[in-house]
């Protein structure tokens, strides 16, 4: 029942929802991106990757409501790739940060 009544929300609000996951997606997923290339700590990295995959995710469950009832069109699976796209980069951001902090020289004090 609870299902249901987020899927038809999530249905109803289409249009706003994708207003704010897409360009959500697009900056949280940069800002990891960003924060890897910088060789930022892994805790940050960690934390905007989570924030990011939490976006995507989001996406993702919103897509599968339109899977849910039928609806098989071309901005289902663009924003179906996008979400899947985000979260493959986030993982890939922790994996490439956790060896840049492995390679790191260690500085003598």
């Amino acid at each position: 029942m609870f299902v249901n009544t987020l899927a038809e929300l999530s249905r109803t609000h289409c249009i706003a929802l994708c207003a704010v996951l897409v360009p959500a997606n697009l900056i949280a997923t940069s800002l990891t991106m960003l924060l890897t290339v910088l060789r930022r700590p892994m805790s940050q990295v960690w934390q905007s990757a989570g924030i990011a995959s939490i976006f995507a995710v989001l996406m993702l469950l919103h897509v599968w409501t339109w899977f849910m009832v039928g609806v098989v069109m071309p901005p289902t699976y663009i924003l179906l790739c996008l979400a899947s796209t985000c979260l493959l980069t986030n993982l890939s951001s922790i994996i490439v940060a956790r060896r840049l902090a492995v390679k790191q020289p260690v500085v003598a004090q």
